[in-house]
């Protein structure tokens, strides 16, 4: 016969398997949702990416084909270095903007509150409707801009600051720096506030300069806060598309096509559905990249005192 101490352990060993059924019941509709809407997804995704799927008609077999076309694919590449492009100014422009904001509205000053809610209101737009609204403002004839750039004196007519490249792709990274700029700032403010005050105190008893407490102080210790802004960022402008489809529908001269609104037209208006899958696990696996370099550039120096 068992003795106590088997009988023990053997109440334990049951009572432990009972905890681990109750914790899977309570992730059980989290893993549902993931597996119905992420992972059956994707796995047909990669499924309709090796055959050649029209909109109409059987879907045939091709293997890797559309993925050999897509290395030849002239304007899959030009897509690639437009929004490579895109995603280095827009997000050098947003940091530049919002991380002076996150300085200044860190401090205690009268109406600061009021600062912060003004800068981040423009985060709770839409981004579809803030494209509609820079439309309106940039139209020639009815828009806001063009009458008061004439008005002052910056140009001898109405611009149409949507019909000439370089002014377009102006106006569209403005209308994102102002639509975006507060989100990032409140993750760079998490960042500072996060600082202890007390080593900000010490180093200007020793005589550092606000440079120099900035540069030593401020910068490590908001490492990993500003690579994780910077992921977001990143991401978020691999994947723009709404501004490009609603400001300047690709165009000028379809220089502003991103990779999104090129899977959009292979997929939706050419109807070539598998060649559409196969550009969106391509852009899924761009994104994985960003994200392991996300996670790599949050853990370095992790161990470190």
């Amino acid at each position: 016969m068992a003795g106590p101490g088997a009988t023990a352990t053997a109440r334990l060993r049951k009572r432990r398997r009972r905890a681990g059924w109750h914790g899977f019941l309570y992730i059980a509709p989290a893993m549902a949702l993931v597996i119905v809407f992420f992972i059956l997804p994707v796995i047909f995704t990669v499924w309709m990416s090796l055959h050649n799927w029209p909109l109409l008609g059987n879907p045939r077999w091709i293997g890797f084909g559309n993925y050999t076309r897509m290395v030849s694919d002239i304007r899959f590449m030009a897509a690639l270095r437009f929004t490579a492009y895109y995603t280095v100014i827009v997000t050098i422009a947003i940091f530049a903007i919002a991380f002076p904001l996150a300085l200044y509205v860190e401090k205690q000053r009268p109406f600061v509150g009021f600062y912060r809610t003004i800068i981040f209101l423009p985060v709770v737009v839409g981004l579809a409707t803030a494209s509609l609204l820079w439309v309106w403002l940039a139209n020639v004839d009815s828009g806001f801009f063009a009458p008061v750039a004439l008005a002052l004196g910056l140009a001898d007519k109405r611009p149409n600051l949507l019909a000439d490249f370089d002014m377009a792709f102006a106006t569209i990274i403005v209308m994102v720096v102002w639509k975006i700029a507060g989100f990032t700032m409140i993750i760079l403010l998490t960042g500072l506030q996060a600082i202890p005050s007390e080593l900000t105190e010490a180093a200007r008893i020793d005589g550092a300069k606000r440079w120099q407490r900035f540069r030593h102080l401020t910068l490590p210790l908001m490492r990993r806060t500003i690579a994780l802004a910077l992921i977001i960022s990143i991401t978020g402008s691999v994947l723009a598309f709404d501004q490009f489809y609603i400001m300047t529908s690709g165009g000028p001269q379809n220089r502003m096509i991103s990779v999104v609104y090129y899977i959009f037209n292979q997929s939706f208006v050419s109807f070539n559905l598998g060649y559409g899958a196969a550009l969106s696990i391509a852009l899924l696996v761009i994104l994985v990249l960003i994200s392991i370099v996300q996670l790599w550039l949050l853990r370095v120096g992790e161990d470190r005192p």
